[in-house]
């Protein structure tokens, strides 16, 4: 089966004072076969792109609420008028704050809902399945599930 993928290009805003903002290309990506996880891309005037990979979690509650801490920290607020998701993201690199449109990231957010389901994330992954088949006993197997070394109660020949 192949993995569904949810993206959407967006102009955000590095946030460079209160005043001071810049425009940044960015591609955010959702794949079924990693359920849990968000994807940005950063199109930034440099020879590679910024990758930033963090729990959908997170991003679906930071658009209604504060949350997270340390690397990744989001919440929602009202910017000239205007509602806008802040992502503060820090790295060993540096740190960057950045402004996202509440509409489009949350439509973007409903659209990977409707794909993996909010609880459903582990099924995709398919863990139960791979689980029981490792564990599963084979023909191979039998002669190892007996007990290799006999019991001293046993006299020879029994």
């Amino acid at each position: 089966m192949h993995p569904t993928v949810v993206e959407r290009e967006l102009e955000l805003k590095l946030v460079l004072s209160p005043e001071r903002s810049i425009p940044v290309p960015a591609r955010l990506s959702y794949r079924s076969d990693d359920p849990y996880a968000i994807h940005i891309t950063f199109h930034i005037n440099s020879d590679c792109p910024v990758n930033w990979t963090f729990a959908r979690e997170l991003l679906v509650e930071g658009v209604f609420r504060p949350c997270g801490h340390g690397d990744v920290r989001v919440w929602p607020t009202q910017v000239a008028g205007r509602s806008v998701v802040l992502m503060a993201l820090s790295s060993p690199d540096g740190d960057a704050l950045l402004e996202a449109p509440t509409a489009q990231v949350s439509a973007w957010l409903e659209r990977t809902l409707r794909v993996v389901p909010p609880g459903s994330e582990g099924e995709q992954l398919g863990l139960d399945d791979a689980l029981a088949e490792l564990l599963a006993p084979t023909p191979a197997d039998d002669p190892w599930l007996r007990d290799p070394w006999p019991s001293e109660d046993l006299q020879d020949g029994e």
